[in-house]
Formats: C-alpha cells, sequence, structure tokens
C-alpha cells in the first residue's frame, strides 16, 4: 500500500483512528457520539471510522450506556486481544514474567527463583513461557517482550554493564542467544529506567518532561528524563549514581570491579543497619518484618527487608533515636542527589525503591530540608505512586507504547 503522504484522505483518516483509539484507552468504553464530540468528527464520520476499527479488529461493541435518559447508545472499547506483550524484571533473586493486553492488564505473570551459574536464556524463557501458559497463549502471540535488568547492555559491544552483581548475565552472545530464543523482538533496558517509565505513564510523573527518579533497593541508581525521553548515555550507564563518589567516605577505585561506590556506601541499604545500631535503634530482620510493614510491596532480600523495616518504624514514630536514624538516612541520600540537582535541575525528584518509600512523609521532609541546603534549585519531591512491581510495570509499559504504534498504524 502506498505510504500516505501530508494531507491526503487516507493520513487524515489514519490521524482520527488513532485519536479516536487514545480515547478509548483513556477514557474506557464510548459511545459513537462520545467520541464524536471528543474528536470534533461528525456522527458519520464517527461512525464510519468505528465500523473501520471494529473490521480491522481494534474494537469491539462491548454493549449499551443503559441508564441514562433516552435510547441506549451502543459502546465500543479497545479489543485487549488484538495484541499481547510481555515484560520481565530480572534481579538476583529471581526472574518474575508477566503478560499484558493492549488495555494494559496484566493477564497472567511466572516467577522463577534466580539460580546463580543457571543458564540465563534458559530462566528467561521458562519466566515467559509460564506466564504465557496462564494466559492462554503462545509465545508468538506476543507482538513485543521487554527485559529490564539492574546494570545496562552496552550499545557498542552488547555486554552488560555495571551489574556484576547478576552472574551468569555476561556472555557477550547473551543478547544473540535470547534473540534466537525468543520469536518476538526483544527489547533490554535498565530496570531503574523502567521505574521512571511507569512513573512517567502512571505514576507521580505525569505531565512532566524533566525529572529525576531516585531508586533505592538492592542498589542506588537514578532515571533522568529530559524532555519526556529517557537519558541513557553513551554506553547506558547514565544513572548509575550509586558509583559516585561523594564526601563523607574514601574514595572507592576500581569501582566497576568493587561494583560500588562512594555514593552506595553512603546511602545504600547495606549501611542502614549498622547506622540504626550506633543510634541506639533497636534493628529488626527478615521478610515477616518487612511484609508485615509493606503487604503490597513484595518481596526482597535479607538486606532490602531488614532496611525497610528499621525506616517504616522509624517513620511511624519520628522521634528521639528513630528520628535521629531518619535524619541521618536523609542527610546521606541529599549528599549524592544535591550532585544531580546541581547538574541537571530537574523539575521534581521522584523519591522511588522501597527503601526510601519506607520511610514516608517523615523522610521526604527531611530530605526536603536537607537537599534545600545543599543544592542550588529546590525541585519539589514527590513520593513515587506505582508501588506493586514498578519495573515490572515499566517493562510492560514499555513494550505496549511501541506495540500500540504499530498496531494503531491504520495507515498501512
Amino acid at each position: 500500500m502506498p505510504v500516505a503522504t501530508p494531507g491526503t484522505p487516507s493520513l487524515l483518516r489514519a490521524m482520527n483512528d488513532r485519536a479516536a483509539l487514545d480515547l478509548l484507552l483513556a477514557h474506557g468504553p464510548l459511545s459513537r457520539t462520545r467520541i464524536g464530540h471528543l474528536t470534533g468528527l461528525s456522527k458519520p464520520t464517527a461512525s464510519q471510522l468505528l465500523a473501520r476499527l471494529e473490521a480491522a479488529g481494534l474494537v469491539v461493541a462491548t454493549g449499551t450506556d443503559g441508564g441514562r435518559p433516552g435510547p441506549s447508545a451502543q459502546l465500543y472499547a479497545i479489543n485487549p486481544r488484538a495484541a499481547h506483550v510481555g515484560g520481565i524484571d530480572v534481579t538476583p533473586g529471581r526472574v518474575l514474567a508477566a503478560v499484558a493486553d493492549l488495555t494494559g492488564t496484566v493477564t497472567a505473570t511466572h516467577e522463577v527463583p534466580y539460580t546463580e551459574g543457571a543458564d540465563a536464556v534458559d530462566q528467561v524463557t521458562e519466566a515467559l513461557g509460564g506466564a504465557v501458559k496462564a494466559a492462554g497463549l503462545h509465545r508468538c502471540d506476543l507482538h513485543r517482550v521487554v527485559i529490564g535488568t539492574p546494570g545496562a547492555f552496552d550499545p557498542q559491544t552488547g555486554r552488560l554493564r555495571y551489574a556484576s552483581h547478576l552472574p551468569g548475565w555476561h556472555s557477550p552472545t547473551l543478547l544473540d542467544d535470547l534473540a534466537a530464543a525468543l520469536p518476538m523482538p526483544v527489547e533490554y533496558e535498565n530496570d531503574v529506567n523502567l521505574a521512571a517509565v511507569a512513573e512517567q505513564r502512571l505514576g507521580a510523573a505525569r505531565g512532566h518532561g524533566d525529572f529525576v527518579l531516585l531508586w533505592n533497593e538492592e542498589g542506588l541508581g537514578a532515571a533522568l528524563v529530559f524532555g519526556g525521553r529517557l537519558h541513557r548515555g553513551w554506553t547506558g550507564g547514565a544513572g548509575e549514581v550509586g558509583f559516585l563518589p561523594v564526601p563523607g567516605r574514601p574514595l572507592v577505585r576500581q569501582v566497576t570491579r568493587a561494583n560500588s561506590g562512594g555514593y552506595q556506601e553512603l546511602a545504600g541499604v547495606e549501611g542502614l543497619p549498622r547506622l540504626a545500631a550506633e543510634l541506639g535503634v533497636e534493628t529488626v530482620s527478615g521478610p515477616a518484618a518487612y511484609s508485615q510493614d509493606h503487604p503490597d510491596a513484595g518481596p526482597h532480600g535479607p538486606e532490602v527487608a531488614a532496611a525497610v523495616a528499621l525506616l517504616a518504624r522509624a517513620a511511624a514514630a519520628p522521634e528521639g533515636a528513630h528520628l535521629r536514624f531518619l535524619q541521618d538516612y536523609a542527610t546521606a541520600l541529599a549528599t549524592g542527589l544535591a550532585s544531580l540537582v546541581a547538574v541537571l535541575d530537574p523539575e521534581i525528584v521522584v523519591l522511588a525503591g522501597a527503601a526510601i518509600s519506607a520511610g514516608g512523609e517523615p523522610l521526604r521532609e527531611l530530605l526536603e530540608a536537607e537537599l534545600a541546603e545543599l543544592a542550588p534549585s529546590r525541585p519539589r519531591l514527590v513520593p513515587g505512586e506505582v508501588l506493586e512491581r514498578p519495573v515490572l510495570r515499566g517493562a510492560l509499559e514499555s513494550a505496549l507504547a511501541a506495540t500500540r504504534d504499530e498496531v494503531f498504524d491504520t495507515s498501512r
């Protein structure tokens, strides 16, 4: 079919089709009259548009708007089965896969334990295969898969960098091996970047084109968004702020071998139990303490679980030793964040990851006060809103954005 050119009827139809599809995604089922009102199209044109989209399998009739005065009107909605995507979240503890339909509804998940020394391709295919099967699909039904990992795959070499704590993922042929094993397009993204995608599309960063997401769980990292787009850097390492040299910690040399740096050692979760003990805060540990305080945040390793339990209890009673603990942690976080703010001058900073979210409003207020003392500008600090599996959610949202652009392009 010829490519549409500006001003041609086929291009105008495609633009109207996409506008209607985006409205159905945003609002849910709509009537022909409502679509016409929102798009400015006449009733006959809206009817032709819906008939065209229904014939293409992109929309389905879903009932009527009964209950309103006057005759009932037919409602139309996005056909959720028009396309499916997959997302995978890889951590040193597990590989978690999910399948979502075209509306973004997650239809199935499947998790396999991360086994050191196990083949990465086998773990990905097992996790994805389990999710696809649970969704009642086949792997070839997926239009696209996005895989999130710590670190980043170097675009020049194809090798995973900044993630030595993920053994089994550093083969120079890994990306080729995964491409050969999976029948759909596969993309790879840093896990913190995907958390930022989730916040940008669904959470605290909606409507903001320039923001930083600061993340603290198993590692300390950041995602940088300029003009609405992720900034990844030349080797994919933009945002690996755990390697930052910071005041208060000795310089860490050969940081990639140590897989750590000054900011990670100053503000990472591994140092929080020691800080609590120095201040006389009773330490707690174990997944049970963590899940009791944050039942919706999901399981984490013992270091994160212990840190989150400490922070949640301190935030629940922010006085005395608990308050000093939160103050010291806020100072540690602000020390590195001030450098980011001074260089990037973001509109907002989204505070995310279990070890920051657990501190709640008391920690945010203390961090805001510290940052005002250390940084030349004062971005608004906002808590992350996507609390349940944000990396996996970001992977699905990233896959959905590309897939919708493909299947919604009715000009082809």
